[in-house]
């Protein structure tokens, strides 16, 4: 009889405590050290035992003497997944993907499932086959590479990998995991450990990518060990909001690749649609100049976007203004206020001032203080900015206007949409040549008010 042993873990951090108490001491909140069971017997490999017999020793080699050559990627026929990845799928790699309830973590996993060429197990621990095949029938149902489980039991999973050898592993989702080395319930610290070692232990053995879905908590973590981040190759993050039809793949750990890529989707019906180029998305069409409406070049992660900016500025009905900003931060857009009247002479004090990033994006990218300011000033003077400028500077507590990091990028994807001008800070180094957009230099805030006003 295998010895069983109680403890006790922070439910926040994977702290584990040999006896209860009210306070976890790593991560300092209070009520949520939980008792687990643990029992311990003797681990067996992840394959039958008579496979596992032939398991070959790991032996110590000279660093010259290790092969260098890259294996090659498996591509999962996204452009913006592989993008985030870095050019695909690395083989034995794992990927943790976490975001939202309902924000689309399962219907991207699934359409890349079923756009794979390679043999693909997707596992289920959340939804029954028939409702996965309900989804798979709006996104791809002529799919012959992609296999279903629904099962939640480790060992149950890796005896069906073992008669299928299948490329690829999805895992929908971590915490509906269970192993029958822990006797703790699903999503507990000691479960998730459990499994996820079982799963890295499978991956690098086979030189199979596995892929899990990871739920989050209320502060926007991924749920269970902060170690269980560690654990992993690479950590995406599944973003946006239900209200708008604009998703966000982010890499918060990537061993493999950078983790300033984002990839770009539109939730539709059918499915996730890639955004290849989400500047015409983001800045909306018009049939004519309305003020207020400004358009600035930001960077998300290494790629260039542009958005649209809108202001409107108007008499304040009640004793005290209103300042409200969506997509912008609050105290960043009364600081510009604040400089407008201090510097420029703009007397906005008496007057509502509303600011909204188009698209439901928040941006928080200081390039587009420019593009605030214009709209603002657009708005106040009730007269519409030429539709083919665009602004990309800093602006500073005196009035200065200062560079921006990787201007050049910035100023070749306005060049690229047709804008005729773009408003940068003189004091950037430009080294571009014989370029279409002409490049308007200032220095203070008074030069863009000459230029608007």
């Amino acid at each position: 009889m295998a010895k069983v042993k109680t403890t006790f873990f922070c439910q926040n951090c994977g702290t584990q405590y040999s006896k209860w108490q009210g306070q976890c001491t790593a991560c300092k909140e209070w009520n949520i050290i939980a008792e687990e069971l643990i029992q311990k017997p003797e681990k067996s490999d992840w394959k039958t035992p008579e496979k596992a017999s032939t398991k070959r020793l790991s032996k110590p080699l000279l660093i010259n003497e290790i092969d260098t050559a890259q294996e090659a990627r498996l591509n999962t026929q996204d452009h913006e997944f592989n993008r985030v990845l870095g050019g695909g799928l690395v083989p034995g790699s794992l990927t943790l993907l976490g975001g939202e309830p309902g924000i689309g973590k399962s219907t991207l996993l699934l359409q890349i499932a079923l756009k794979l060429p390679y043999k693909t197990l997707y596992v289920s621990g959340e939804e029954s086959q028939k409702q996965i095949k309900m989804r798979a029938e709006r996104i791809n149902p002529n799919s012959s590479n992609c296999y279903i489980l629904t099962e939640t039991k480790t060992q149950n999973i890796f005896r069906q990998i073992e008669e299928l050898e299948p490329d690829i592993v999805v895992v929908d989702s971590i915490q509906t995991l269970h192993s029958d080395y822990i006797e703790s319930s699903s999503g507990s610290i000691s479960q998730i450990k459990e499994c996820t070692t079982e799963l890295i232990k499978f991956a690098k053995e086979t030189a199979t990518p596995v892929i899990l879905i990871g739920h989050i908590t209320k502060d926007g973590n991924i749920a269970g060990p902060k170690i269980l981040e560690h654990m992993v190759d690479t950590v995406l993050q599944f973003e946006g909001d239900r209200n708008h039809v604009f998703r966000i793949l982010r890499a918060n750990k990537n061993r493999f690749g950078s983790t300033n890529e984002l990839g770009i989707y539109e939730m539709q019906g059918s499915g996730l649609r890639e955004v290849t180029n989400p500047s015409e998305i983001l800045i909306s069409e018009k049939d004519e100049a309305l003020s207020g409406n400004a358009i600035a070049a930001t960077l998300e992660g290494m790629r260039p976007l542009m958005i649209e900016v809108q202001a409107l500025v108007s008499t304040a009905v009640y004793g005290t203004p209103q300042r409200s900003a969506t997509g912008f931060n609050a105290k960043r857009l009364n600081m510009l206020l604040a400089v407008l009247e201090k510097r420029a002479g703009f007397r906005l004090g008496a007057k509502d001032v509303f600011l909204n990033i188009t698209g439901g994006i928040t941006v928080d990218d200081p390039a587009i203080d420019l593009a605030v300011v214009a709209a603002i000033l657009s708005s106040n003077e009730d007269e519409a900015l030429q539709s083919d400028f665009c602004f990309a500077a800093e602006v500073g507590l005196s009035g200065e206007i200062r560079p921006v990091q990787r201007v050049e990028q910035r100023i070749l994807e306005a060049e690229k949409l047709g804008f005729s001008t773009i408003f940068v800070s003189k004091y950037n180094k430009i080294s571009l040549k014989n370029t279409v957009i002409k490049i308007q230099l200032i220095s203070k805030i008074e030069d863009l008010v000459d230029f608007i006003v």
